[in-house]
């Protein structure tokens, strides 16, 4: 795999040039014509995608109206609620209500299947699409019926990647589809294009898994594709089956690129046939010269079956150098167990090998990753009259829709399955957040799933349990089975692939599935449960401010899972307050408490009372501040958005993983004002801060001139946020003084610093 240092040409699909002082002679040698590299930009696939749903006029600031929409039931509650509160009135374009998150309906009483009847009343009333439980995960039902050649697709989760398809499709928080749902564009600047040329075709036994591991593993600790779009190009494209291409395109998601696109051809016509919808498909092709802001290269045949070992998707190796260290990498992953967790628990992995093997307790293959009719087929294939025996090791197979499970039946791949011991099980996401197939203590699992971190399994550090994840192809997950648990890559079984023919029977979600086919009728009385809850009342962004610093997390990178836990803690989802209460859980269980005693002061100026009188600890603070300014007159003036209490903290770089809004609102509803980090994971968790209201602050690394417990001041942070600013003025209240430093804002659009100005998106909807 190669990575360019620079821009690249790519010239007739299949040759690139390097961007230099010799690119311009090479191109026109090989075209007979002369393209600048503004010319060669645009002919992109993904720039042509862009255009057309743009409404700003300007390709560099991007207006996007987004064709459909989709959420599962996670998110769908969060979105509607905040839209009603907005002034909806119907859904303008089709929206998708999927159930495949909290299905089994298993824990917190009624609150998932309230949620569902929520979810059902609300696709009657305003025009949308229902998908009861166990009939698919979100992204497969969006690939069976959704998907299109050249349009885009925007989904409140973070693995919305359908461009195997030719769809352009992107996660974002609950914010973001909102403003979709009243008729506003999503904004950003023309993101960049990194091509993915791809040469050469998969060994026999490498699968999708071992492609998209090989990329995360080489581009997500050098930030190559970072809010990037990444389009697949290149002959060897042509060498990959459609369910392949869509099992690496769904994990591009945990490179951190914005989006992806891949160019079409036959079989991608062939997929949308199949379903019964031919005319969604379109060709689409670069340009005869077509400009990448960089290349990644990759030689398909050199790909080796691979593994993400704990805790992350791009903490990658080849099964054979993982086996080859065996020890040494077990303990380096020991040792990085030792600082995500605090050293509040061990994991012991070097336990797990036996007369030198690495022996795994458990086999997953699900969800939109795994979950794919060909890798369960050759999943199958390899587990043809093997027994994954008695002992500790399970394996579980989730097809990914009802229409492929139906299929599976048909062609005797989940008898051959269920023959060996493993369980064939309905259409769910829970492997993926830790809401199913929960290993025992100390367990390793082995999984086709989108990620692998700490917790992401459910088990509960706090509760003082350990479990982990490693990411691997179904093909070796199922070779691993086939050996009674121990880790085999299927390069190195001796399998023949029968790689039967797919047929789609959309019959069961005729039967099951609500289509309100666009019609909204407003007479249906939505269906509310008691855990469903309105958003607590927020105010607009004080004149000045005073933060709290109540956690401080140093972590090289926090995930919304650190930030707000998946897993059983999701019930709450529909209950702005209660889910808050996990915030931060895992990470720092003091988190709650803290940022709620100074949101004391912050209500206590609401209610017209005086802060200092509320929260005991700021009469020294605001001594300070007042004969620091002694023109504030605070201690006489306490009216309310003249100053603002609150919490922030601070992380090195928080917001990698889902696109959950979660992460930021259950901060929101908190009293969190503010993040402070050296940078922000991705950009959907630095949009879902600013959708609710809060200030993303960017501080140089390097050593912090405040510490955890710390106050902050911020004088004066309204009218920097309504000039523009770019850095703000602050202040660390200690030892009776003020000691000043600086915070930079960063770029924000207009509408962004509106919304941070009115409190959250709720407010300036509400104008």
């Amino acid at each position: 795999m190669k990575l360019y240092d620079s821009g690249v040409y790519l010239v007739n699909g299949t040759e690139l040039v390097a961007e230099g002082p010799e690119a311009a002679a090479a191109i026109q040698s090989k075209t007979g014509q002369s393209v600048t590299k503004e010319q060669a930009a645009q002919e992109t696939i993904a720039y042509g995608i862009l255009k057309d749903h743009n409404t700003s006029g300007n390709m560099e600031r991007l207006q996007i109206k987004f064709d459909k929409l989709t959420s599962h039931d996670i998110t769908f509650v969060g979105i509607i609620q905040t839209a009603r509160a907005s002034g909806l009135e119907k859904f303008p374009i089709p929206y998708v209500l999927t159930n495949c998150h909290n299905s089994l309906c298993a824990v917190g009483g009624t609150i998932n299947e309230d949620d569902h009847m929520f979810g059902l009343t609300c696709a009657k009333k305003y025009g949308g699409v229902y998908v009861p439980p166990h009939q698919a995960v979100i992204h497969q039902f969006a690939r069976e019926m959704l998907a299109g050649g050249g349009k885009m697709i925007l989904g409140s989760d973070s693995h919305t990647r359908y461009g195997a398809l030719g769809t352009m499709a992107v996660g974002e928080g609950g914010p973001e589809l909102v403003k979709q749902l009243l008729n506003k564009t999503y904004d950003i600047d023309m993101p960049g294009v990194i091509g993915v040329y791809l040469t050469g075709a998969p060994q026999k036994g490498v699968g999708p898994q071992d492609v998209a591991l090989a990329i995360i593993g080489e581009v997500f600790d050098k930030g190559y594709v970072k809010n990037k779009v990444m389009e697949f190009v290149g002959p060897g494209v042509a060498n990959l089956s459609v369910d392949f291409r869509i099992g690496v395109d769904v994990m591009t998601t945990e490179t951190t690129c914005l989006s992806s696109i891949w160019q079409t051809d036959e079989k991608v016509k062939e997929f949308y046939a199949i379903h019964g919808r031919v005319e969604e498909h379109k060709d689409l092709q670069p340009g005869a010269v077509a400009y990448y802001d960089g290349m990644i290269e990759i030689d398909l045949s050199q790909i080796k079956p691979m593994i993400a070992m704990p805790f992350h998707p791009s903490n990658t190796y080849t099964i054979e150098e993982l086996n080859a260290n065996l020890m040494d990498i077990l303990d380096d992953c020991e040792k990085r167990a030792e600082v995500s967790f605090d050293g509040a628990v061990k994991l012991d992995l070097k336990s797990k090998v036996r007369n030198g093997r690495l022996y795994v307790d458990q086999g997953i293959i699900a969800g939109c990753a795994g979950g794919g009719f060909e890798n369960i087929c050759d999943a199958a294939d390899i587990l043809k009259g093997a027994s994954i025996g008695p002992d500790e090791f399970t394996l579980s197979v989730y097809p990914a829709s009802t229409p492929i499970y139906m299929e599976l039946v048909k062609n005797g791949a989940v008898a051959t399955l269920m023959q060996t011991g493993a369980i064939v099980k309905t259409a769910f996401c829970g492997p993926c957040f830790g809401a199913g197939d929960t290993p025992a203590n100390n367990a390793f699992s082995i999984r086709h799933s989108t990620r692998n971190f700490p917790n992401r399994e459910g088990s509960k550090v706090q509760n003082g349990q350990v479990a982990s994840v490693a990411l691997m192809d179904a093909r070796s997950i199922a070779a691993t089975a086939a050996n009674k648990g121990y880790l085999t890559a299927a390069t190195d079984v001796d399998v023949e692939y029968t790689k039967p023919k797919y047929f789609f029977d959309k019959t069961i979600y005729e039967n099951r599935v609500f289509d309100s086919k666009g019609v909204a009728d407003p007479s249906v009385e939505i269906q509310f449960g008691p855990n469903i809850k309105d958003w607590p009342v927020m105010s607009a962004l004080p004149e000045n401010m005073v933060l709290k610093v109540v956690s401080e997390i140093h972590d090289p990178v926090t995930t919304t899972d650190e930030l707000i836990p998946s897993g059983e803690t999701s019930s709450f989802r529909s209950n702005p307050l209660g889910l808050a209460e996990f915030a931060l859980s895992r990470k720092d269980p003091m988190y709650v408490g803290r940022a709620k005693e100074i949101q004391k002061a912050q209500k206590a100026i609401e209610a017209g009372t005086c802060p200092v009188e509320a929260v005991e600890e700021l009469k020294p603070v605001m001594a300070a501040i007042e004969a620091a300014f002694p023109e504030k007159k605070f201690s006489e003036d306490h009216t309310e958005g003249l100053l603002g209490f609150g919490s922030t903290i601070f992380a090195v770089k928080p917001g990698d993983g889902s696109a959950r809004e979660q992460a930021a609102s259950c901060q929101k509803v908190l009293g969190g004002w503010a993040n402070i980090a050296n940078e922000y994971a991705t950009k959907r968790y630095r949009s879902n801060l600013i959708n609710w209201g809060m200030l993303p602050f960017i501080i140089p690394e390097g050593e912090l001139p405040f510490q955890n417990l710390d106050y902050l001041f911020l004088p004066d942070i309204r009218k920097a946020v309504e000039d523009a600013a770019s850095e703000v003025t602050a202040y660390v209240v200690a030892d009776g003084g003020l000691k000043e430093f600086t915070l930079q804002l960063g770029a924000m659009t207009d509408d962004e610093r509106e919304i941070i100005l009115k409190g959250c998106l709720i407010n300036y909807y509400r104008g």
